[in-house]
């Protein structure tokens, strides 16, 4: 299924129960707790985070004398 097919499959399941307060409680819960493991890809660990410092300490480098310099090799980029 595609998502738009899913996402309309579980608005319908959700107006079968809309009026019953107990069951829409549960799916609530339900769904936070699923959403709160949804695993957020820009999180690391501090040992992630170092190992990525010290790769990028090996490659080249490059320094600005100010920030319209900076801005200028981006915007060029």
């Amino acid at each position: 299924m595609t998502a738009l097919q899913l996402n309309a499959e579980l608005y319908r399941a959700m107006g079968v129960i809309a009026d019953d307060e107990t069951l829409m409680t549960k799916v609530l819960k339900y769904v936070k707790k699923l959403a709160a493991k949804k695993e957020d890809a820009s999180l690391m660990t501090k040992e992630e985070f170092l190992a990525r410092v010290d790769k990028a300490k090996e490659g080249p480098s490059r320094s600005f004398a100010n920030v319209e310099e900076l801005d200028k090799f981006i915007r060029n980029m």
